[in-house]
């Protein structure tokens, strides 16, 4: 596999809500800007309609295994800020391995059959 990330170009500039505001307490902006930055990298693989759902699961995957720190996941920038934010403040890896099992599932699944399967994802 080549390159994980697949930059769409977007940034917090181009959300329709404001990233790290100014509302957050200055030392806390950094780590909502390492987990934003990294719900983009995953959003954008997870989006690309270029990418085949497998290939976007397994750079989903990959990740994921950067965020948990696995040997041989490679040196992913992206992660690599989450981990350090996440454990910097003592919280859970979990939450940034689970919005990557939300991404997957975006990754091969664009239809519910209906509200309960909705609200599951």
């Amino acid at each position: 596999m080549s390159a994980i990330e697949t930059p769409s170009g977007k940034g917090s500039g181009d959300e329709n809500f404001p990233v790290a505001s100014r509302l957050i307490a200055p030392g806390l902006r950094g780590h909502v800007m390492a987990y934003y930055a990294f719900a983009r990298a995953a959003d954008d693989i997870a989006d690309n309609p270029d990418l085949a759902p497998d290939d976007k699961v397994a750079r989903l995957d990959r990740l994921g295994a950067a965020l948990s720190g696995e040997a041989g996941a490679g040196d992913l920038p992206v992660a690599r800020r989450l981990r350090d934010s996440l454990l910097a403040r003592d919280v859970p890896l979990d939450h940034g391995l689970d919005l990557l099992t939300a991404f997957k599932q975006d990754a091969v699944q664009s239809r519910y059959a209906d509200w309960d399967d909705l609200l599951g994802y």
